[in-house]
């Protein structure tokens, strides 16, 4: 004989006819997963696909040193990458405007050695106040840069050729100056440029910080800025479209040549010292950067963000490998292995874009 529990249990498993089945649970098979769940891989892997791809790259490498070695991610260490990597960011603005024209500058460490030297025999040979001795230091870099401009545009010179015998010239001025011997001991308001930090952060990181973000403001927002991708896109066309093609180009390459000696007055206070071949050996570095920040040698496409990217990735490289103790000699392999890497994988992207 049943009892009322027995009843009551009974009705209580024969019920899936009811919000069971209303619910739409099939016999048999799983419940479906929410359609949010679904997406969120989805989501997840467009915004991978989103991020600039110097930018997943520095991410990568960041992760690959911060697990290598535990003095990677210090703030001491991250602000060394930026402070000893000033000099060649600041020169690596004006190198991607050059590029972005269609053009290249191979004499940018000349032009820093150049300026750098002029400014310290002026001060200890001539005796004139350094402060004036800066500013004609800077003059000279710009008139390296006009030199370039002229060459390559009135002089209907190849900008490789250009650039590559104003290079030679200017690293030959250099050394001449002062017959090859470095110049020591300026003023203290000089070596405070790059040894005092403003609110935690070194000022000659500022400066080169403040460099990129009025080029990327003068690239964004002013139409001359804005005229440099027309005339690297093409350069007839901009012609044709009512642009000064030769006056801008000029204009860059005076500013890179300004740029290269703004460089040069961040070396010569940090090392308290004016070395006639300062600078020389920094020209791949500032390719590097550029070509790594996605910036096309063939000109029209590039951006401040992203070689300021680029800037961070060579500059952890070379601080990453150094923590890890790599031989000096090995770094440079490095860095053009980075290169061939960007340079594949840009033109990867490009295709992906234009199919």
């Amino acid at each position: 004989m049943r009892t009322s529990t027995d009843h009551a249990a009974n009705e209580k498993f024969s019920a899936p006819h009811g919000k069971a089945a209303t619910a739409g649970i099939k016999s048999g098979s799983a419940p479906e997963r929410p359609s949010s769940a679904r997406a969120i891989p989805g989501r997840l892997l467009g915004v991978f696909r989103s991020l600039p791809g110097p930018l997943v790259g520095l991410i990568a490498v960041m992760i690959v040193f911060s697990v290598m070695s535990p003095y990677f991610l210090t703030w001491r260490n991250l602000s060394n990458i930026v402070t000893q990597n000033a000099d060649i960011g600041i020169m690596a603005v004006g190198a991607a405007l050059v590029i972005l024209i269609g053009g290249i500058d191979l004499s940018v460490g000349s032009t820093l050695a150049l300026s750098l030297m002029t400014s310290a025999w002026l001060f200890r040979a001539v005796g004139l106040p350094f402060e004036l001795c800066v500013v004609i230091g800077l003059a000279v870099g710009a008139a390296v840069g006009l030199a370039n401009g002229v060459l390559s545009t009135y002089g209907r010179i190849q900008p490789f050729v250009a650039t590559l015998a104003t290079m030679s010239a200017a690293a030959g001025l250099a050394l001449y100056i002062t017959n090859g011997n470095p110049i020591n001991d300026f003023p203290d308001w000089y070596l405070a440029l790059t040894s005092i930090d403003v609110l935690g952060i070194p000022l000659e990181g500022i400066i080169m910080v403040a460099t990129f973000l009025l080029a990327a403001f003068w690239l964004r927002f002013r139409p001359t800025g804005r005229a440099l991708y027309a005339i690297g896109g093409n350069a007839e066309v901009a012609r044709l479209s009512g642009l000064n093609v030769t006056r801008i180009k000029i204009g860059v390459y005076v500013i890179a040549g300004f740029l290269a000696a703004l460089a040069g007055v961040i070396v010569g206070s940090r090392l308290d010292s004016a070395q006639p071949t300062a600078g020389t050996a920094d020209l791949l570095n500032v390719i590097a950067v550029v070509v790594i920040g996605g910036a096309s040698l063939s000109g029209g496409s590039g951006g401040m963000l992203n070689t300021f990217i680029g800037l961070l990735i060579i500059g952890v490289l070379n601080n990453g490998m150094s923590l890890l103790n790599v031989s000096p000699n090995l770094q440079p392999v490095v860095i053009g292995i980075a290169i061939i890497i960007a340079v594949l994988t840009d033109r990867a992207s490009r295709s992906r874009q234009t199919a």
